[in-house]
């Protein structure tokens, strides 16, 4: 059995540490970041903390045996202090007190040395269907990827909800249409995939669009037209 000791109590590695207890080929142990004195010995370190205190956690931890690894999609792997150093990056945005299904979640793998790679594939591989072997350079255009696919979309998701809301129409009427997009990037590209007043180039709607937005919104969708239109 692998032995994991999760440091970090956030969002990543509340949902790691439940995804962990639940699969027998792992022992897991969590404990905060502030507590690194007489820790156990055990297989893999993974240090699911803030970016800005992975290089200071590695530190304090001092000359370990162990593979130790972080869990940030921008860090470089060269922040890890130790000898035998890693990436354990799920590709997923997490709340707390929303359940997270680990089995399709995408693991971004990295470490110094091919065995160290094989132990922390088999860790993942205990939690989830998919993980590839990412470099730093390459998680870390993935993770600004991310950012557009994930954090952008759910804002336009959020001035959608306020037009609906200013104007007493229920938000759920756009979920299937939400859905729908998802769906469809899945079996052609996102470029194909394109539709609407921009790709046609509807000069008419586009204008009546934006009489009706405020000037926020009228800046971003300005934007987003020109974008689509250019690409």
């Amino acid at each position: 059995m692998m032995k994991v000791l999760l440091i970090g109590q956030g969002n990543v590695a509340s949902h790691l540490y439940k995804a962990f207890s639940t699969t027998e080929n792992v022992s897991v142990q969590q404990i905060n970041s502030r507590n690194l004195i007489n820790i156990p010995i055990v297989d893999i370190i993974v240090l699911a903390v803030s970016d800005d205190a992975i290089s200071l956690i590695s530190k304090q931890l001092g000359e370990r045996e162990e593979l130790v690894t972080h869990t940030s999609g921008t860090v470089n792997i060269n922040a890890i202090q130790q000898k035998r150093k890693g990436v354990f990056y799920p590709l997923q945005s997490f709340t707390k007190g929303t359940e997270i299904n680990f089995s399709n979640i995408p693991f971004c793998l990295e470490t110094k040395h091919k065995t160290d790679y094989n132990l922390i594939e088999e860790l993942a591989n205990s939690i989830s269907k998919k993980s590839y072997n990412i470099s730093s350079q390459q998680r870390k255009k993935l993770h600004l990827a991310a950012v557009f696919v994930n954090n952008f979309t759910n804002h336009m998701y959020s001035i959608g909800n306020e037009i609906c809301n200013s104007n007493h129409v229920p938000f759920e009427i756009l979920q299937p249409l939400i859905e729908e997009t998802a769906k469809k990037i899945q079996k052609i590209s996102p470029k194909e995939a394109q539709t609407g007043p921009a790709k046609r180039k509807d000069e008419q709607t586009i204008k009546n669009h934006l009489e009706q937005l405020n000037s926020q919104q009228k800046e971003i969708y300005k934007i987003i037209t020109k974008s689509i239109q250019e690409n």
